[in-house]
């Protein structure tokens, strides 16, 4: 209680109408950014390997550098968060961003993708931790489920919107695409810049690595962040390998827009009721455990999906368990971030994208070209699935310990 406290009084300055009008501003960033992003980086694997006839491998491998750096740097930005504030750093990251995907529109060679994805990879650092760290300190403790769920619902929608919208203009020319995504994050910036407040993320002006050492000493936070780069692995798929294999199975971008809008229609009609009614009766991990399995099952699935449809019924089956973990993991991690320094929080959370994420997108396109490759197309998907097992059996034990309570308590309180 005396944290939940703390974390009302550093914003004790802002009215209740800027409150208000300030997650209604970080909802329609999550709308946008969503959009933005998922009508250009899903679309860079089918347009580099399956237009261009580059390796999947590299494509993996430029995804998977873009994935380390914005979230590897997001504990950077984290810090800096508690020290100027949330705003200043998510208008700067927006900015960069912006440039990142202009340049994409122009990238014609390999060295030129990798610095445009880079770069627009150092302007998501910017505003990834700050932004969650500032939804954290604007929502109260009693809201934070519903808003993350109410978040999720909305970014499902850009994410079934940017899809269709990026194959479509893919048909015209994929620079098209990555400049309607930049126009998103324009869009971004201004509604930032005139409707978010300056927040604070922290309670006092300590050194820079006051945060940093802080969060390094809470051994109950560490472990539980370890344990989602399983989950981050396993989810990011959604951006390499399951486009790759509605391509494969169809031979037309179009199915990568089909993926896309079944998982956005799942998350936008069913993840606020089944978080609502699913988070009233179970613990939080365990709830997050039971999607991660799901999660797994799915995966595992498309291993022997040999038509569109049945990829479609593995996608379902991934969806739903996704759709459950996403708000779950970040109301924990929120619950679990110390007010006092709730920057420096949301960025070390990040590390899990960082490494799960960068490894899942490497992996991902390694993975399926070897499976291309050998003949043995069951190699990724099997792979995928025995890690997110991995995840969930980590996530399973964490249940059964006093940790859980703890969790459950705070989220609760």
């Amino acid at each position: 209680m005396r944290e939940q406290t703390m974390a009302m009084d550093i914003n004790q300055g802002i009215s209740e109408g800027a409150r208000r009008r300030g997650l209604i501003a970080l909802l329609i960033d999550v709308f946008c950014m969503y959009t933005g992003f998922f009508m250009v980086v899903p679309l860079i694997s089918v347009h580099y390997v399956d237009g261009l006839g580059w390796a999947a491998a590299s494509i993996g491998l430029v995804l998977g550098a873009r994935q380390f750096t914005q979230q590897g740097l997001t504990v950077a930005s984290g810090m800096l968060a508690d020290r100027v504030g949330a705003k200043l750093l998510i208008c700067l990251g927006l900015t960069i961003r912006i440039a990142g995907f202009v340049l994409l529109a122009w990238a014609t060679t390999l060295p030129l993708l990798f610095s445009a994805c880079v770069l627009a990879a150092v302007g998501g650092a910017l505003f990834e931790s700050p932004r969650a760290a500032a939804i954290a300190a604007l929502t109260r403790p009693d809201e934070r489920q519903r808003f993350y769920s109410l978040s999720g619902a909305i970014g499902g929608i850009g994410m079934a919107v940017g899809p269709l919208l990026g194959t479509a203009l893919l048909r015209v020319n994929f620079s098209l695409a990555a400049l309607v995504g930049a126009a998103c994050f324009s869009v971004n910036l201004i509604q930032t810049l005139v409707m978010v407040p300056a927040v604070r993320v922290s309670v006092r002006n300590e050194r820079l690595t006051h945060g940093l050492r802080l969060v390094i000493r809470d051994r109950a936070f560490v472990g539980f962040v370890a344990l989602l780069t399983g989950y981050w692995f396993v989810w990011v798929q959604i951006n390499i390998s399951l486009p790759l294999m509605a391509e494969q199975l169809t031979g037309t971008s179009t199915s990568v827009g089909i993926i896309y809008a079944v998982n956005a229609v799942m998350v936008v009609t069913l993840q606020y009721p089944l978080v609502r009614v699913f988070g009233r009766r179970f613990d939080q991990l365990s709830l997050l455990t039971a999607g991660m399995v799901m999660m797994s099952i799915g995966i595992g699935s498309v291993a022997f999906a040999h038509s569109l449809a049945g990829l479609i019924v593995s996608v379902v089956v991934f969806s739903l368990g996704g759709l459950i973990v996403q708000p779950t993991q970040q109301t924990i991690t929120a619950s679990l971030a110390r007010p006092a320094s709730l920057g420096s929080y949301f960025g070390i959370s990040s590390l899990a994208l960082a490494i799960g994420g960068g490894l899942g997108n490497y992996c991902g396109g390694l993975l399926y070209g070897l499976g291309q490759q050998t003949g043995i197309a069951t190699l990724p998907w099997m792979s995928f699935a025995v890690v997110g097992f991995v995840a969930s059996a980590g996530l399973a034990c964490l249940a059964q310990r006093s940790y859980a309570r703890h969790v459950q308590t705070e989220v609760t309180s």
